[in-house]
């Protein structure tokens, strides 16, 4: 029990994620299904759609998006600010900070990773792992949606007796960049909306919120 409980935040989300794609594969599917009835083709099975690349370029233009929104995140609080917002560092401490204020080399304490008191590449690499697994994720969630999509959309094109495409037409294609784009603005425009209402708006007992009694001005603290 006390192993859940220590869990319990990670274990919900996995929950939650695996029910929603579950969910997603079920209404993809009735909605596929229909489509193929309406085109007087044979509906598919389960298995069938989760396996096809339509199912595929829907769950991965919503992975690289949400990856790179939490990429950029991470990667643009290293050097700008917000203030009052508990989202961000303080004013004035931009930047990637001292040995000492990060706890690594010679001031790693005893409980630090290992690869904290490492030098050279091992150091760099530990202290950018976070954006770059993050940056990684995206990159192949963004192939992945790239090459199912073509996939897909060839095969709308080969029902409609219009040739393929290769990849590189279709990444540089509008339909390609509509689907990205349309995932895009509604990651940025929710982190936006979080720097910047968290400012004035509190939610009590949240680490994402500053403490009630907070100062609108208070920046970097979490209640």
């Amino acid at each position: 029990m006390r192993r859940l409980k220590d869990n319990a935040l990670s274990l919900m989300f996995l929950i939650l994620f695996v029910l929603s794609v579950c969910g997603q594969a079920v209404a993809g599917l009735l909605d596929y299904n229909d489509r193929q009835v309406a085109a007087g083709a044979e509906p598919v099975s389960l298995l069938d759609y989760v396996a096809s690349s339509s199912f595929a370029v829907d769950v991965a233009e919503n992975w690289q998006s949400e990856y790179l929104q939490f990429f950029l995140f991470i990667m643009v609080t290293v050097w700008l600010v917000q203030r009052g917002s508990p989202e961000s560092k303080e004013p004035g401490e931009e930047g990637a900070e001292s040995d000492e204020q990060q706890r690594i080399g010679r001031y790693a304490e005893a409980g630090s990773p290992a690869w904290a008191r490492a030098r050279g590449l091992r150091l760099w690499v530990f202290s950018n792992s976070l954006g770059l697994v993050m940056g990684a994720i995206f990159l192949l969630s963004w192939l992945a949606q790239s090459v199912a999509g073509q996939a897909a959309y060839n095969a709308g094109r080969l029902g409609d007796l219009r040739d393929p495409v290769s990849w590189s037409a279709y990444v540089t294609s509008p339909e390609f960049w509509n689907r990205s784009l349309q995932n895009w603005q509604s990651e940025l425009l929710a982190v936006l909306s979080m720097v910047v209402l968290s400012i004035y708006l509190r939610q009590r007992g949240s680490p994402e919120s500053k403490p009630v009694g907070a100062p609108h001005a208070s920046t970097g603290v979490e209640g």
